[in-house]
């Protein structure tokens, strides 16, 4: 339906969990190089350089386990493009989620600009991740 299915290159839903979990660790350094910057330059200035960059990598440890070994785990087998329609809107609504309920109590924060940041970040890393695995950059498996 959306032309993932019919790319050959490899498909994380149909890998064997232990390749899963041998990817994590260097996927996780990837995504953090990423998304970091995005929201260290893209959110507002009601928010610290530490508070930016502690968000750049706890954002991304809160909900990449889930997209990188849980959601393969329960779509294996399944079409490519539901696994990555289901991964790539998890990841950003929960950031989302989870960078609203930290930083809550901040006042004067510009909230939408900061949802859209962190959305902006997640199609980033999405996106170049998607580069990285049609040219087998990551060499991995």
């Amino acid at each position: 339906m959306f032309l993932f299915d019919e790319v050959d290159f490899v498909q994380t839903q149909n890998l064997p969990i232990g390749d899963l979990w041998y990817f994590l660790p260097f996927g996780f350094l990837v995504t953090i190089l990423i998304e970091t910057p995005i929201l260290l330059l893209g959110l507002g200035r009601k928010f610290s350089f530490k508070q930016k960059l502690f968000a750049g990598i706890w954002l991304t440890a809160c909900t990449y386990p889930i997209v990188v070994i849980v959601l393969p785990t329960i779509f294996s087998g399944s079409p490519r493009w539901l696994y990555l329609t289901v991964a790539e809107i998890f990841a950003p609504v929960a950031e989302c989620a989870i960078f609203w309920l930290a930083f809550r109590g901040t006042d004067g924060v510009n909230w939408m600009r900061s949802f859209f940041v962190i959305i902006l970040a997640n199609l980033a890393s999405f996106g170049l991740g998607e580069v990285l695995n049609a040219y087998q950059w990551f060499g991995l498996f």
